[in-house]
C-alpha cells in the first residue's frame, strides 16, 4: 500500500487524490457487494432512478443521469437482457420510447441497495455516525448545483 511518505505530503493532502482515491475504493466495494445481485453500480444508478419516477424516455433518463446516449443505450440494453427494465412505446406518443422497472427489477433494485449500503459502511468503516453524516452533507453541499451561486 502506497503511504503518504511514498508520495509526499503535497500530493497526499491533495483534495483531487482523496476524493479520487476514495472513489476508487467505493467502486471496488460495490462492485464486490453488487457483484452477488447481478448488476454494477451504473446500473444501480438507473434503476434508482427509474424507481423514483413515472415511466420517462431513454433520452430523458439519460439526461437526469448526465450520460450520452450511446452508454444509455448500453446501460438499458444490459438491464433489459437481466429482465429488470422494459421498454415499450408511451401511451399518448407512440413515437416515443419509455423505461420503467420490472417486478424484478423492483426486486433487485432492493437487494442491490441493501449491497450498495453494505459497500458504504465499508468505506466509512473509520467514521463515526456523526463524522459518516457530517461527510455526506459537506459532500452534498459541494456537488449541488452551481448555476445557484
Amino acid at each position: 500500500m502506497t503511504t503518504e511518505r511514498d508520495l509526499g505530503p503535497q500530493l497526499s493532502a491533495r483534495l483531487t487524490y482523496l476524493l479520487k482515491h476514495a472513489l476508487v475504493a467505493l467502486e471496488d466495494l460495490h462492485a464486490e457487494h453488487l457483484a452477488p445481485v447481478g448488476v454494477s453500480g451504473r446500473e444501480l444508478a438507473v434503476l434508482l432512478l427509474l424507481d423514483g419516477h413515472n415511466p420517462e424516455s431513454q433520452q430523458q433518463v439519460a439526461g437526469r443521469l448526465g450520460v450520452d446516449r450511446t452508454t444509455m443505450v448500453a446501460l438499458l440494453d444490459g438491464l433489459q437482457a437481466k429482465g429488470l427494465v422494459a421498454r415499450h412505446a408511451h401511451a399518448g406518443d407512440r413515437r416515443r420510447n419509455v423505461v420503467e422497472l420490472t417486478a424484478d427489477g423492483r426486486t433487485a433494485l432492493v437487494r442491490a441497495v441493501h449491497a450498495s449500503d453494505e459497500a458504504e459502511r465499508q468505506l466509512l468503516t473509520e467514521l463515526d455516525d456523526a463524522e459518516s453524516a457530517q461527510l455526506r452533507t459537506l459532500l452534498t453541499r459541494l456537488t449541488q448545483d452551481r448555476s445557484n451561486t
